[in-house]
């Protein structure tokens, strides 16, 4: 599901929900928020925000420069991994394109650190973070934490917020099935709602 129409890009959002301090996949999913009236919030709607975004969680400098190719490139992993997390809260199978994405971001830049040979000092190891990498090395990053709680036994705590329209998911505990204590409240309040307007039998 796309979000690039009806995108409001800079709006304080709901508290990180359960589960996304501990995997920056998860956080990553929920970096679009969708609002009452068909409005949605998008913390990576803009370069400086997908650069703040990832300067949160330590994947990039303050100063990387990000550019809207970058941008596009972070939304786009985001879109595949809701789409593989949607697969497996509802049971379903994976949409091969969704995978092939992650994977793709899995293997696009070394993960070892590499050889350098520095004239003075002779050869040492450094891990390959030049600028033009962050994002890629950024992205391998999210995609690796992706699968690893897609099997990880958290996976089976994976849950979409059960209160409308809120698109966010979470990881369960007990039988909550909220992201946030708004989404709880408004859940309730729907329900009550429900009940208060129900046609009663003669």
């Amino acid at each position: 599901m796309r979000f690039m129409s009806e995108t409001v890009s800079a709006a304080p959002g709901p508290p990180p929900a359960p589960g996304a301090e501990q995997y920056p996949s998860l956080a990553l999913a929920n970096s679009v928020v969708a609002l009452p009236g068909g409005h949605f919030v998008d913390f990576l709607g803009t370069p400086a925000g997908a650069n703040q975004w990832l300067t949160e969680r330590g994947l990039a400098p303050v100063d990387v420069g990000m550019r809207e190719v970058c941008a596009t490139q972070l939304r786009s992993l985001r879109e595949q991994i809701r789409a593989l997390f949607a697969s497996r809260v509802a049971g379903l199978p994976a949409l091969p394109a969704a995978l092939s994405a992650v994977n793709d971001a899995l293997t696009r830049v070394p993960t070892a650190p590499l050889l350098r040979w520095d004239e003075k000092n002779g050869p040492y190891r450094v891990a390959p973070h030049p600028t033009t990498e962050i994002v890629g090395h950024a992205l391998a990053t999210l995609a690796a934490d992706a699968a690893d709680l897609l099997t990880s036994p958290d996976a089976g705590r994976l849950t979409a917020c059960g209160s409308t329209p809120c698109n966010r998911y979470l990881l369960r505990h007990g039988r909550r099935h909220w992201c946030s204590t708004r989404c709880g409240d408004r859940a309730r309040a729907a329900r009550a709602y429900a009940r208060r307007t129900r046609p009663t039998a003669d």
